[in-house]
């Protein structure tokens, strides 16, 4: 397997999500809305991070598999759900071999946080979504989310505030490169006298966007996709979303 990207990273990780375990309320409606529309019970998490949406899962009663490519990510994981005093299975595989691990089909298979853009190109974005299709059952339903819109891409902000409190400050300082992005994550400890400075760094050498996936999704044979700009389920506008969201159903 290949090294671990977020190695030294993972432990701070969680300053993305707030609270382990908590979740906005408009994302928890989403995810209850979309798996009772589309009966989802057995849920695979296949780039599960730190556990973090792992648990809202758990909260809207399904059972849930986590797996992930970076063996420090699955070790904060299982650190976050012992201290929650959660059991969840996890698993350190390659979403682009989920069926090599994986016999029994899940109803969903969700992969969040543009994970998908670690990927280098789009040859291996189609094995990844191929891989996916086949551990779904028919009807079966794939989740993508991502911050990167097309209306960023078009826009190409360099700085983007993700969190400001008294204790920690993070930014986003993009590198826009081709058609990929590195994203360098400044962190600022104001705990610390005259604040700790941290800075970790991570590449999407290919952005997708709404078209690419439209594209490949139907090329790995996903019967439906579709496009949402937000978790309240309005639909996504090229010229306007700042969140990409996509479903996409195994026929």
């Amino acid at each position: 397997m290949p090294e671990d990207l977020y190695e030294g990273f993972a432990e701070r990780y969680d300053l993305f999500l707030g609270e382990f375990g908590v979740h906005d309320e408009v994302v928890v409606s989403f995810y209850r809305r979309l798996f009772q529309e589309h009966k989802v019970h057995r849920l695979l998490d296949c780039a599960c991070g730190t556990g973090h949406d792992l648990t809202l899962f758990l909260q809207l009663g399904c059972d849930v598999v986590g797996s992930d490519i970076s063996p420090s990510m699955l070790a904060q994981a299982r650190r976050n759900l012992d201290g929650a005093g959660l059991e969840v299975p996890l698993h350190r595989v390659d979403y682009r071999h989920l069926p090599e691990y994986f016999g029994c089909p899940f109803d969903a298979v969700v992969c969040l946080s543009s994970s998908i853009l670690h990927l280098p190109d789009e040859d291996e974005a189609g094995k990844a979504f191929r891989s996916m299709r086949d551990v779904l059952r028919p009807g079966g339903i794939l989740v993508l989310t991502q911050g990167t819109s097309d209306r960023q891409w078009r826009e190409k902000p360099r700085f983007l505030l993700a969190l400001d409190t008294p204790e920690v400050t993070r930014l986003f300082v993009i590198d826009y490169e081709g058609q990929g992005a590195c994203y360098n994550i400044v962190d600022v400890d104001h705990r610390r006298p005259g604040g700790e400075l941290k800075v970790w760094s991570t590449d999407y050498p290919r952005v997708l966007l709404r078209d690419d996936y439209a594209r490949l999704l139907d090329e790995a044979g996903f019967a439906a996709v579709h496009f949402y700009g937000g978790y309240g389920f309005q639909p996504y506008d090229r010229n306007e979303s700042r969140r990409l969201i996509v479903v996409a159903e195994r026929g």
